[in-house]
Order: C-alpha cells, then sequence, then structure tokens
C-alpha cells in the first residue's frame, strides 16, 4: 500500500459516491422549492418531506453499519449506492407528496447507509500518515455534487418548465450505472478481512465499554449537532430564498454561488487536519459555521446574504470533512462499521427533527433572525462537548487498522 491516496481505486470511487449523495440531497432542496409551487406545499408538508429522508437514512446508517462489520465494506458500499440512485430516478414518477414520501423513504435508506460506510472503507484503505486528509478529500466531492445539483437545478430545471423537477431526478439516477459498473472494480478492505478470518464474536453493546464510550458520547453529540445544523439550514436555504422575495430561478442562482465557498473549505479542512489534528479543526470550523448562521439570519440586503451564505457553506462543510476522518479513527476494525455507523444514526435523528423544526418555527411566525439562533445554540453544544471530552486522534494507535483497544 504505497500508492498516494488519490491513485487508489478505493479513495476515487468512495469520492465519486460522496458526489452522488450530495447530488441527490441538493437536488431535493431545489425540488422541495419547486413542489412548493407545483403541489401548493405547506412549510409541514415541506418540513415532512425533508424529515421523511431523514427517517430512511438513520435506518440505513444503523443497519449498513451492521452489515458492513458482518459482510465487509465492498459489499455494502456498492448496494447502498445502489438503492439510492435506482430510487432517485423512480422518485421522478412520483403523481402525490404520498409516493414522494415513499420514494424518499427508500432513498433515505441508501444514503444513510452509504456515507459513514464510505468514509470507514477509506479509512481503512490508505496509509494511516494520509487517513485524515484522504477522508476529508473524499468528502470534498461533496461540494461536487452540490453544485452539479445547482448547475441541474439552475440551467435544467427551467428548460422543462412545470416538470423540470421530473428530468432533475431522472439525471439524479443515472448514478446507478455507475454502481454496477464499479461493482467488480474495487477490493475490500484489508482491515477487514484480517478481523474476520479471527471470527470474533462482536456486539456493539461494547461502543459503550471502555475505552470506547467516552468517544461514543461525543460522537453521538457531534453527528446530532453537525445534521441538525445542517438540514435545517440547507434543505431550506431555496426556500428561505424565496422567502425573502426572490423569484424561484434568483434563488436557484444565489444557492449555486453561495454553493462555490464549499470546495475551499473543505480543502482548507483537508490541509489543516494532518496539521493541528482532527479536533481543533472541527472546532474551528463549527464556531464558524456559528457566527456564519448568525450573520445569514441577520442579513438585511443581499450583499450581506450572500457573503453570510458563503461563509456558510465554506464552514459547515469543511466542518463535516473533520468529522468524516474523525469518527472511524476512533475504533479498530472490528468496530469501525458499527462505530460510524451507530454515530450517523444518531445525526440522522437529528436530520428527521431539523427540517420539521424549520417548518414549525416559519409556520409559527419566528424570523429568520430568530430561526438561525436556535442553529447557533445548536452548533455550540457540539463545540462545548467536544472541547471538554472530545480526544485528539491525530498521532495515536491508528484504531481502523487494528482489532486492539
Amino acid at each position: 500500500m504505497t500508492q498516494p491516496f488519490w491513485q487508489q481505486k478505493t479513495w476515487r470511487l468512495g469520492a465519486v459516491g460522496f458526489m452522488f449523495d450530495a447530488l441527490d440531497v441538493a437536488l431535493l432542496s431545489f425540488i422541495m422549492a419547486a413542489l412548493t409551487i407545483e403541489w401548493s406545499l405547506s412549510p409541514g408538508e415541506k418540513a415532512l418531506l425533508g424529515s421523511v429522508n431523514g427517517v430512511g437514512m438513520a435506518l440505513g446508517a444503523f443497519f449498513a453499519g451492521y452489515l458492513a462489520d458482518r459482510l465487509g465494506r465492498r459489499r455494502i458500499f456498492l448496494w447502498t449506492l445502489l438503492l439510492f440512485t435506482l430510487g432517485t430516478a423512480l422518485s421522478a414518477l412520483s403523481w402525490s407528496l404520498s409516493a414522494m414520501l415513499i420514494f424518499r423513504l427508500v432513498i433515505g435508506l441508501g444514503l444513510g447507509g452509504e456515507l459513514p460506510i464510505a468514509a470507514t472503507y477509506i479509512s481503512e484503505t490508505v496509509r494511516p500518515e494520509e487517513r485524515g486528509r484522504a477522508v476529508v478529500m473524499a468528502e470534498s466531492f461533496w461540494a461536487v455534487g452540490w453544485l452539479l445539483a445547482a448547475l441541474i437545478a439552475y440551467g435544467v430545471m427551467p428548460v422543462f418548465g412545470e416538470q423540470g423537477w421530473r428530468m432533475a431526478l431522472l439525471l439524479g439516477g443515472l448514478p446507478a450505472l455507475f454502481a454496477l459498473y464499479a461493482r467488480r472494480r474495487i477490493p475490500e478492505s484489508e482491515a477487514f478481512l484480517k478481523q474476520s478470518a479471527k471470527n470474533e464474536k462482536i456486539s456493539t453493546v461494547q461502543l459503550w465499554r471502555k475505552p470506547f464510550a467516552r468517544h461514543t458520547a461525543v460522537l453521538w453529540v457531534l453527528w446530532f449537532t453537525i445534521n441538525f445544523a445542517y438540514y435545517g439550514m440547507f434543505l431550506w436555504l431555496p426556500s428561505l430564498m424565496l422567502a425573502r422575495g426572490f423569484s424561484l430561478i434568483q434563488s436557484f442562482g444565489y444557492v449555486l454561488l453561495m454553493t462555490l465557498a464549499q470546495l475551499p473549505g473543505y480543502l482548507t479542512a483537508a490541509w489543516l487536519i494532518e496539521r493541528i489534528g482532527r479536533r481543533r479543526v472541527l472546532i474551528f470550523f463549527l464556531l464558524g459555521t456559528a457566527a456564519s448562521a448568525y450573520a445569514f439570519g441577520q442579513a438585511t440586503n443581499l450583499t450581506m446574504l450572500l457573503s453570510a451564505g458563503l461563509l456558510l457553506n465554506f464552514f459547515n462543510l469543511g466542518a463535516w470533512g473533520a468529522l468524516y476522518a474523525y469518527t472511524p479513527e476512533l475504533y479498530p476494525a472490528r468496530l469501525a462499521g458499527r462505530g460510524a455507523g451507530s454515530a450517523a444514526f444518531i445525526g440522522r435523528i437529528g436530520a428527521i427533527l431539523a427540517p420539521l423544526w424549520t417548518g414549525w418555527a416559519l409556520s409559527l411566525g419566528w424570523t429568520q433572525g430568530a430561526l438561525f439562533w436556535s442553529f447557533v445554540i445548536i452548533l455550540l453544544l457540539g463545540v462545548f462537548v467536544l472541547a471538554l471530552f472530545g480526544l485528539e486522534s491525530k498521532g495515536r494507535l491508528p484504531l481502523a487498522w487494528s482489532s486492539e483497544s
């Protein structure tokens, strides 16, 4: 394993997997804005559409983590990728909100399973000294997926008028072909193969036994707070822009512009993570996200709004990259899938609640300033727990490569 991480098939395919994940999540945010007009969705119905996706992601994360420790990273990675991309294509046939909710549940199962497994898979198949940077750089392809979705929303959906959202979903389902193509081209994680050869019975309860209980508690808080803030803000961005008086096309264009800051955020996190450590990078980017959320909520003109939106994308996605690098390093191979999957499961509870919270707050007449204060508070909670109880994983025993605790 002497190749740089970017030359390895597992890293490249994992990175493309992150890109496809983001494409689907971002398309949902744009489609919600379009369906609001076509189907006359209320804030509560939009919140339900965002939250049912989170229900699927929570279940997918929980079961995929368990199955990845039993059946292998490679197999579960590919099956979850295929599940959510096919679901996205089929959702283009939705004839009502109820049908769309069913499709989004299926899509969420694949999305929720693929994300933590991809990070664990990459972490176990690159050199230990490159792990942090490799995971963040793979996760940076999330920004590429968001940009693709924004381009589809801005450049393709208007061409097809009221049915543009269906064409967007069909395009979002094309990665299913990639999953079928890639199924024989990537190897299994050596760490998993070594562990499975021992035929050791592992219980998920071990996540809450020494020395892992502290890691698990901190990760669960972090995953919940970051998911809550992300899905509460980003799924609603186009709709929030509409509420500020911009047209649908203007809203899509401004969100596209804001999205450009995601990639620099990832690259900055990737550069810092091997220099100052995972914990410090997470704290820095979470504080930046909180400050940006406050600025976005208080913005009174377009310049302030776009500036805050750019910073919000920069800091929030940088924090995501660091979180994915941090999580699998805190567990040995025998628990890495379940450790990442359980943390993602708790995070998806935040993803379920956040859209409901945003819709409920707006339906009560909350201002966007008041709404974004709630996200500031939840982000600061994550910073507090990490600063007080989180341990640095950089330079410690690479647990994901070992079966020893």
